[in-house]
C-alpha cells in the first residue's frame, strides 16, 4: 500500500476506527498525490516568478491561451476563470460561498464541525465518489422501494454492492421509518450499511415533516448502537424546493455528530437547486469529528476524483460562484421557486377535485420536481406507450402501476390538459381491454 495512504488510513483508525472500517478496499488503497505534477504544479504557480514551465496548459501575453471565437461569448469573464485547470477539490471560492449557503440554510448544521464541501461533476459523481469509497462486494445499500433507477448502477452493478429496499410509506402514507430501521438492524451480522436518503424524493416528489425526520434519524442511531457502522448518504439533488409543511432542511444537520458509528455524507449541487442542469457543478461534505478525520478524507475524496475526472470544469464552477455572488441571486431564485410551487399546487388540487378517482390515486407529494400516479386499472407501460404514441406525451412508468409525472416542465396553465389526456388514454385502454 502507498505510504500516503497508509498514513491517511491510520489518521482515520486514530481519529475514528468505526468510519475506517466503513471504508471499501478501494477507500483504503486511495489517496492524493503530494509529490506528483498537480502538487508541483501548485509549489510552481505560488513560486516560478520567472516562467512557470510545469502544468500543461499554454499560455499567452500571460494569460491562458485561447480563442477568439470562444471568448467572444464569455467576455463578462476573464480567462484565467476559464481556461486552467480548476484545483481537483474545485475553485477554493466557490466552495467558501456554497458552505456559507448551506449553513444559513441548514441550521441544524451551525455549530456542527464538518468540512469543506469538495466540488464534484453534479449529483450523480458525488454518489459515485462515495460508492468507490464506501461500497465494497456485498455491502449493503438501503433505499425505498420508489427510488432513482441510478443507485443500482453506481452502487450494484460499479461496486458489486447489495440494494436492499424497504417501502417509501407506511400505512399512514407517511414515511416509513420502522420498515428504514428493520432494514438496517437486518444487517447486524455484517456490521456495516450504506443508507441513501433522497428528499425530495424522485420520483414521489415526497419529503418528511419533522417528526418523521426525528424518527428517520432515530431509526439510524438505533442501528449504531447495535454495532452497525452506517454511512448515511443525504442525496438532496433537489434541496429548497419544498412546497408544503414538510422538513425545509437536509437531513444532514440531524445525522452529523449522531454517532460516532454514523458517517453522515452531504451530496448536492447547483445542478437542479440553481436550475443549471448542464453545468454539472455539485459538491460532497463530510461531517466528523475532528478536522484530522475531515482532512483525511478529503484527501482520498480528492485521490479518487484525480483518478477519474482530474478535476471538474472550471467554467461552470465560475457561472455558478458569479450567480451565488450576485447582489439578484436570490430575488431570481424566489420568482423562479414560486412557479415551480404554482405548478405543484395546480397539480395538487386538480388531483383532489375528484375527476380521476375511478382511473388513479397518488402518492404524498409536497416538494421537488415530480409526484407518482397510483393507476387503478391499466398498466403503467402500456399506459405510457400509448400516452406516446396518440397524445404525443412523454411520462415515465415505474413498475406495474405507477406513472411518474414531472410537473415542473409543464407551465401551470398546461397542467389540466396534460392530466386530462393521461386520464383519456386510461379510458381509451380500457375500452379496448372490454371489447
Amino acid at each position: 500500500m502507498n505510504p500516503l495512504a497508509r498514513q491517511l488510513n491510520e489518521t482515520l483508525e486514530r481519529e475514528n476506527s468505526h468510519v475506517h472500517a466503513m471504508l471499501s478496499a478501494l477507500g483504503k488503497s486511495i489517496y492524493f498525490p503530494k509529490e506528483g505534477i498537480l502538487s508541483q504544479s501548485a509549489e510552481a504557480k505560488a513560486k516560478a516568478k520567472t516562467y512557470n514551465a510545469t502544468i500543461g496548459i499554454a499560455i499567452e501575453n500571460g494569460q491562458p491561451m485561447h480563442l477568439k471565437v470562444i471568448q467572444d461569448t464569455l467576455s463578462t469573464y476573464a480567462p484565467k476563470d476559464l481556461y486552467e485547470y480548476a484545483p481537483p477539490a474545485g475553485k477554493p471560492e466557490l466552495r467558501a460561498a456554497w458552505r456559507k449557503k448551506m449553513l444559513e440554510e441548514n441550521p441544524d448544521i451551525q455549530g456542527k464541525l464538518i468540512g469543506n464541501p469538495i466540488v464534484t461533476n453534479a449529483l450523480t459523481h458525488g454518489l459515485s465518489i462515495a460508492a468507490d469509497l464506501f461500497a465494497d462486494q456485498d455491502d449493503a445499500v438501503i433505499i425505498p422501494d420508489k427510488n432513482w433507477e441510478n443507485y443500482e448502477l453506481t452502487f450494484e452493478i460499479r461496486r458489486g454492492a447489495r440494494i436492499v429496499n424497504y417501502p417509501l410509506y407506511n400505512e399512514q402514507n407517511r414515511f416509513n421509518a420502522a420498515g428504514l430501521r428493520e432494514a438496517l438492524l437486518a444487517q447486524k451480522s455484517k456490521g456495516k450499511a450504506i443508507v441513501v436518503l433522497n428528499f425530495p424524493n424522485n420520483p414521489t416528489g415526497y419529503t418528511p415533516d419533522a417528526q418523521e425526520g426525528r424518527e428517520i434519524a432515530a431509526a439510524i442511531k438505533d442501528a449504531a448502537e447495535a454495532g452497525i457502522n452506517v454511512v448515511a448518504l443525504t442525496d438532496d439533488a433537489y434541496f429548497g424546493l419544498f412546497f408544503e409543511d414538510s422538513l425545509h432542511e437536509s437531513l444532514f444537520g440531524q445525522l452529523a455528530e449522531l454517532h460516532p458509528r454514523v458517517l453522515a455524507v452531504k451530496i448536492d449541487g447547483a445542478t437542479k437547486e440553481e436550475y443549471v442542469w448542464g453545468f454539472r457543478v455539485g459538491f460532497i461534505t463530510y461531517a466528523g469529528n475532528s478536522e484530522a478525520m475531515l482532512s483525511a478524507l478529503e484527501q482520498k475524496t480528492m485521490g479518487i476524483i484525480r483518478a477519474t475526472i482530474s478535476s471538474g470544469p472550471h467554467p461552470s464552477q465560475t457561472f455558478v460562484l458569479h450567480a451565488l455572488n450576485s447582489p439578484e441571486f436570490k430575488q431570481q431564485k424566489q420568482e423562479k421557486f414560486d412557479i415551480m410551487k404554482g405548478r405543484a399546487n395546480r397539480t395538487k388540487a386538480l388531483l383532489d377535485s375528484g375527476k380521476f378517482n375511478d382511473a388513479w390515486d397518488y402518492y404524498p407529494f409536497n416538494s421537488g420536481y415530480f409526484m407518482c400516479l397510483k393507476l387503478k386499472t391499466v398498466d403503467a407501460e402500456s399506459l405510457r406507450v400509448h400516452l406516446l404514441d396518440k397524445y404525443g406525451v412523454g411520462t415515465i412508468a415505474l413498475g406495474e402501476t405507477d406513472l411518474r409525472v414531472a410537473f415542473s416542465c409543464i407551465d401551470e396553465s398546461q397542467i389540466d390538459e396534460l392530466f386530462g389526456l393521461i386520464y383519456q388514454s386510461v379510458k381509451d385502454i380500457e375500452t379496448v381491454a372490454a371489447k
